[in-house]
């Protein structure tokens, strides 16, 4: 049976900028939209070219780069939207046309008939401009079965090239979805697409399931970025095709740029990724219960569904209160060190010890137990030798560090939003000249109470290599901020200098 070869539109750049606190800048837009070409991406719906000055001139940059993947724009029935696009020198559009009763009557005023006129319109004359037209059903799911026959029918004898059905709000449960697709299937004969959201948890089911229908198009974002609670995620769908139905359907994407690409979404759009997001979050190839841990060790797959590096992604193991002795031989192992029973019951029970207080444990204390208890002494590279923060009603609160590294002195100043925001801003410069270490999370663990609140400070740092957590402790945030910060930059050219053999 030969496969059917499904193409790929990601709305990221579009969808996913409307997802609430998301704007891309034109440089971010051509980035990300760099790094989905190269991931395989078919078609990239770079933005809405009506919207603002600023879009066109993103939507400009990424077709100056001659991106092999076809560049469209969104637009409404309306020649101006249409316009704009053309301006902007796109391949193709997103023609959007309200398909249920709700939105023709209540969001546009206007009857069946005009909307029907309208689609003939500006499918016309965006046609005779040279444009492919993707026509597309608003609000699909809500609306008459004939009626939406009528228009993609209308839409099709204008030579519109690919038709889309939008589940605009998630009304549809995956049979529902199967039914309606099937339908549609029979009467239209060019490429039919899908664009579901996720408002009940079910979009990327739903776009499966409107493949399996007849659907040949797929609509995504990656990290499932999109207004409300986001539109179908494109790393799910991705690897739920490539796992479940890969001999049925064929994409072509580069599987293990998706963790790559995701982080690169996750600093533009400033919408971290929850730890448990499935194929792309922290967690998912992360284990810290004890009989996890000892079976992924025999034998990976008995907890992992794919091997983590199918997708750009590390495996983890996490030390807490469910670990188990053998992780923790393991890992001395791993990192070439000789425990005697002895030591790994010390350190098995210090970790539990924390473990039972609440505490994450983070990688970084999971390394001091080690050394501590191996007798190892961790060289500390950097320290910080000065640190001035000013903050106040009328001031941009402001920060100033000097930071020793080796025999060489770093000074550098940050602005924020707050004192601490501008304390981490100021070691971020630093740390990030000093050996590319980025800050991925930031947050405050746990917080004791009264006047003198004890403040527990929990970072996530990265070299592009290595991702370690880092804690601080102390009555100061800003002081708990800066010791995790250190903490955490300290373990890490640590590592690097044990993993290159400098002692």
């Amino acid at each position: 049976m030969s496969k059917r070869k499904i193409k790929i539109l990601d709305t990221t750049l579009r969808d996913g900028e409307q997802t609430p606190g998301v704007a891309f800048a034109p440089d971010e837009k051509l980035e990300i939209a760099k790094e989905l070409d190269d991931l395989g991406i078919d078609i990239i719906e770079a933005g809405s070219a009506i919207t603002s000055a600023g879009e066109r001139e993103g939507i400009k940059k990424i077709i100056k780069e001659d991106l092999n993947a076809e560049i469209i724009s969104f637009a409404r029935i309306a020649k101006s939207d249409i316009d704009s696009a053309i301006d902007c020198g796109v391949d193709g559009i997103h023609l959007v046309f309200p398909s249920s009763d709700l939105h023709i009557e209540k969001k546009i005023k206007k009857t069946r008939e005009e909307v029907r006129d309208m689609v003939a319109e500006t499918s016309r004359y965006a046609l005779d401009q040279g444009l492919t037209v993707e026509l597309s059903a608003e609000d699909a799911t809500r609306a008459d079965r004939e009626f939406l026959k009528e228009v993609f029918q209308t839409g099709l004898e204008e030579g519109v090239q690919r038709i889309c059905i939008c589940d605009t709000v998630s009304k549809m449960m995956p049979e529902q979805i199967y039914d309606l697709f099937s339908e549609m299937a029979k009467i239209i004969n060019v490429p039919i697409a899908a664009h579901c959201h996720n408002d009940f948890g079910v979009g990327v089911a739903n776009t499966l399931s409107a493949l399996r229908a007849g659907g040949s198009e797929i609509h995504a974002t990656i990290n499932g970025l999109g207004e409300r609670a986001g539109n179908s995620a494109l790393e799910e769908l991705a690897l739920a095709i490539s796992e479940f139905y890969s001999d049925e359907f064929e994409i072509n994407l580069k599987l293990e740029k998706l963790y790559e690409i995701s982080k690169i979404v996750e600093e533009h759009a400033g919408i971290p990724i929850s730890p448990t997001k499935a194929i792309i979050g922290a967690n998912a190839f992360a284990h810290e219960a004890g009989i996890h841990t000892h079976g992924v060790l025999s034998e990976a797959t008995t907890y992992e569904p794919i091997a983590p590096e199918k997708v750009g992604q590390k495996r983890r193991l996490i030390f807490g209160k469910h670990t188990g002795k053998h992780a923790i031989e393991n890992e001395i192992k791993r990192i070439g060190l000789k425990a005697s029973d002895s030591q790994v019951d010390k350190i098995f029970n210090r970790i539990k010890d924390l473990g039972d207080k609440g505490k994450l444990v983070t990688d970084a204390e999971w390394t001091a137990i080690v050394d501590d208890v191996m007798g190892r002494s961790l060289e500390q590279v950097v320290t910080v030798e000065e640190l001035t923060v000013t903050s106040g009603d009328t001031i941009t609160p402001t920060a100033a560090v000097k930071i020793r590294y080796e025999d060489r002195e770093f000074i550098e100043a940050g602005v924020g939003v707050g004192p601490v925001d501008a304390t981490i801003n100021a070691i971020r410069k630093v740390v990030s000249g000093i050996s590319n270490i980025n800050l991925q999370e930031y947050h405050v663990d746990a917080i004791s109470g009264g006047t003198d609140a004890m403040v527990d400070v929990v970072v996530k740092l990265t070299d592009g290599k290595q991702i370690i957590d880092a804690r601080g402790s102390n009555e100061d945030i800003i002081k708990a901020s800066v010791q995790a910060m250190v903490n955490g930059v300290n373990r890490l050219l640590w590592n690097k200098k044990l993993s290159e053999g400098e002692k």
